[in-house]
């Protein structure tokens, strides 16, 4: 992500067009950093700003915003000036992280004054700052942020002060460099290439060093100073090129999406998860496989998208935390007592040959001296003689009584950790199940199925919990076929599962979590038709409505990656998948939600995907 000032020009070139000649209509301030001025020209535009320290911003958006009923001061203050002011010009000083909005008002005797609305989208530093005067001594009347001399030893932003742009030390603005000045710059530096490019230049950040490296064919890592001189001047010429765009306004608004799980497969966004936003075109990302550029009309459009998506990944990650690491938990004692079980259950192994040496002495034991510490018998099943050991101070019948009691021992301890080992599997397999139902929730109301789900296993106390250790009974108490305790009933109702259709007119639906999962197996789902799974992988469960048709064979490969796609084995080259007709599919009584059998089925390997489906909402 960079705001640099590549992008700003963008958005400067954008506000100039649509924005000089349009008046002030309302000017809001719904948070401590932000302002929304709406500006009526040929059409009504809203002027998003932001000044705060983590997420600096400012376009043209096409979404409302709650104001405070009582406007904070700074506000009051541009409501006072500027309430009905027109744009006369919109800039970009040498190419800064800075927009400046020229306006003209008509002061309280009736004459036209002037006055400038500058933002500074500098990180931390970023600001909205209100000043009267001209180019000659700009005098600060207000700003969003106030900075005096204890916070800042370069420059107060305080009423009455002067303001000026804190220059960027011996950097140079793209705009008017040379070829001369460019090799004698970049050969000099001590960097490594990337950097040497944005420490050089204004409004080049590593996003762009990177873009630019890439179309002039140099590794970013190398050295500066080991390029040639031709070399140099090879890499200006698509610098100039990339100037030249900037300076002919032949931006290329875009965003780069990378496959990701939370986004691409919650339905919400079928690019994947935004990585990167640029104002010229990222061709570095465009030869990749994994990732997506998307051209978009205009820069706000791409700024005003790009962050909602990131909202949605940053607010869900947020809200799922606490059941992330409820589950994380719950996984970390699965497994370490799953771990012990196995152990134990090793120890049973040795159960066979104690009742083979119980079998024995008591068959031979009567021609045994007492005292002995081992004997050599034939072992009549295989016809071979093994060595049996003895304890010399009990007889050899008393030795046979003691193995078979090991062997009684180990048998009923083999018999319970059998079952032990298979319980803590299948509760690693559901924990790994609601991991993926995590993955892919994007709205609370998908968290809130998940919580009442981890609560009716156990895992949260719940309203009805009744067990100890703080937990709602689960188990066959609790989790009644896959059914939701009815408090969180409505809230999962608003959660629907993903729905895709082939182009063959068939319809798909993929369950987000096991509710989901049971619902669409057990009452969408009509015994004729299709059911899909990977194997041996947690995951969705696919389902495919027949209407009574013969499904072509394109459909079976297509929902075979579908559910590949949405499982635990996504990232592998290939996957196996079970597929099989619903009426086979049971579901024990007392499982856990999402938890089936089935005993008859068809298998394919197929490469975990989306293709030729189209997702409907």
């Amino acid at each position: 992500m960079a705001f640099d000032g590549i992008v700003i020009s963008d958005i400067v070139r954008d506000m100039k067009e649509k924005l000089v000649g349009g008046r002030i209509l309302k000017i809001q301030q719904p948070e401590k950093d932000e302002l929304i001025i709406t500006i009526k020209n040929y059409d009504q535009y809203r002027l998003f700003i932001s000044a705060d320290a983590s997420l600096p911003l400012i376009y043209l958006s096409s979404s409302k915003k709650e104001a405070p009923i009582t406007a904070p001061n700074f506000c009051m203050l541009l409501r006072k000036y500027i309430g009905t002011a027109r744009i006369t010009d919109v800039y970009q000083p040498d190419f800064e992280r800075v927009v400046v909005i020229d306006l003209e008002h008509l002061d309280d005797m009736g004459y036209v004054a002037k006055k400038k609305l500058i933002v500074e989208i500098m990180g931390k530093h970023s600001n909205i700052i209100f000043c009267s005067g001209d180019e000659d001594g700009l005098k600060i009347i207000d700003s969003i942020k106030h900075v005096s001399s204890a916070m800042s030893s370069v420059r107060e932003v305080l009423p009455g002060r002067d303001y000026f742009i804190p220059k960027q030390a011996d950097k140079i603005n793209p705009l008017t460099t040379t070829e001369e000045e460019f090799v004698k710059h970049i050969g000099a530096s001590p960097d490594k290439l990337g950097k040497a490019v944005y420490m050089t230049y204004m409004g080049f950040s590593p996003l762009m060093s990177n873009e630019l490296l890439y179309r002039a064919g140099f590794d970013g890592e190398t050295n500066a100073k080991e390029l040639s001189e031709d070399m140099l001047i090879h890499l200006y010429r698509r610098f100039d090129e990339m100037v030249s765009d900037i300076k002919d306004g032949k931006y290329c608004p875009c965003i780069a999406f990378e496959n990701d799980k939370s986004i691409s497969k919650s339905g919400e966004s079928p690019e994947g998860s935004p990585v990167e936003f640029s104002a010229l075109l990222l061709t570095m990302f465009e030869a990749s496989s994994d990732m997506l550029v998307k051209k978009y009309d205009s820069i706000s459009q791409v700024l005003e998208e790009y962050y909602a998506a990131k909202n949605v990944i940053t607010n869900i990650r947020q809200k799922s935390a606490d059941l992330r690491k409820v589950v994380a938990n719950a996984v970390e004692r699965t497994v370490k007592k799953l771990e012990l079980q196995k152990k134990q259950l090793s120890d049973t192994e040795k159960r066979d040959k104690y009742k083979l040496y119980g079998e024995l002495l008591t068959t031979y034991g009567y021609g045994l001296e007492n005292g002995l510490k081992e004997c050599t018998l034939n072992n009549y099943y295989t016809g071979e003689d093994i060595k049996v050991p003895l304890d010399k101070d009990i007889s050899p019948l008393d030795n046979a009584k003691k193995y078979f009691e090991k062997y009684s021992k180990l048998k009923r301890t083999y018999e319970a950790v059998s079952v032990q080992v298979k319980t803590s599997e299948e509760e690693l397999e559901h924990l790994e199940s609601v991991n993926m139902a995590l993955e892919l929730a994007t709205l609370s109301d998908d968290l809130e199925a998940i919580k009442a789900e981890l609560i009716e296993c156990g895992y949260i106390k719940g309203h009805y919990g009744k067990g100890g250790n703080g937990r709602a009974q689960g188990g066959k108490n609790g989790a009644k076929s896959g059914k939701a305790p009815n408090k969180n009933a409505g809230s999962r109702e608003k959660s629907k599962p993903l729905h895709y259709v082939t182009e063959d007119g068939f319809h798909m639906y993929v369950g987000k979590n096991n509710y989901q999962n049971d619902e669409l197996t057990f009452k969408l789902a009509n015994g004729g038709d299709w059911w899909f799974h990977a194997k041996k992988n947690a995951g969705s469960h696919v389902i495919v409505k027949t209407e009574g048709k013969e499904l072509p064979d394109k459909v079976y490969e297509q929902a075979a990656a579908l559910a590949a796609y949405y499982s635990k084995a996504s990232e592998n080259t290939k996957t196996d998948v079970d597929y099989l007709q619903r009426k086979d599919v049971k579901k024990p009584n007392g499982a856990k939600p999402g938890f089936v059998v089935y005993y008859t089925n068809f298998s394919m390997t197929v490469v975990p995907k989306i293709d030729g489906l189209t997702l409907v909402d």
